[in-house]
């Protein structure tokens, strides 16, 4: 069997068999787990660049309300307009105003769920790529005592033997060692 010797460690090709579906199972789950923080940022970044949508727009048509306000109040003043004109006019304004700020809040309201289910999905894909790690972990460890434990029962057994046949070559009468 082909063996191979580096800075005093001695390999053998099922030693060298067995260290490589453990090298490309760590390289694997490396692989993935850079993947996972890759993605993680990209996501992260895209999080950080979100605005929230322009709403000086109402602050310019809450300008034109009212300016209109006034200019009907003073249109009031000039004409002699009737009370009850004026008090619908504002009724319409007042709904109109009211419309949009509930149609505002929705939008915000949708956003921020939005956010959040992105949020909740980036959480799940970190913990379920985290379990992954820890079980690939623990079979790796598993693996590796495993070996360790057979590799170790194999040299106290070639230990033992290897001490017997010394000891039948010294106790044989016909051996020359003895003198």
């Amino acid at each position: 069997m082909a063996e191979f010797e580096y800075k005093g460690i001695k390999m053998g090709g099922s030693k060298i068999l067995l260290l490589l579906p453990l090298l490309g199972t760590l390289g694997g789950g490396l692989w993935g787990g850079f993947e996972l923080y890759k993605d993680y940022m990209n996501m992260r970044s895209k999080i950080e660049k979100y605005k929230a949508p322009d709403l000086s727009g109402f602050d310019k048509k809450l300008a034109v309300i009212q300016k209109e306000m006034s200019s009907l109040k003073e249109l009031k003043r000039v004409m002699k307009q009737s009370a009850s004109d004026a008090r619908d006019y504002a009724r319409d304004i007042k709904n109109d105003l009211k419309t949009e700020i509930i149609r505002t809040e929705k939008i915000v309201e949708s956003i921020e769920k939005r956010t959040k289910t992105v949020q909740d999905n980036v959480r799940a894909m970190i913990d379920k790529e985290n379990d992954r790690n820890n079980t690939l972990r623990d079979r790796i460890n598993s693996r590796m005592d495993s070996l360790d434990e057979t590799l170790t029962n194999k040299m106290k057994r070639l230990e033992e033997e290897t001490t017997n046949k010394i000891q039948k070559a010294l106790d044989n009468p016909l051996s020359e060692m003895r003198r």
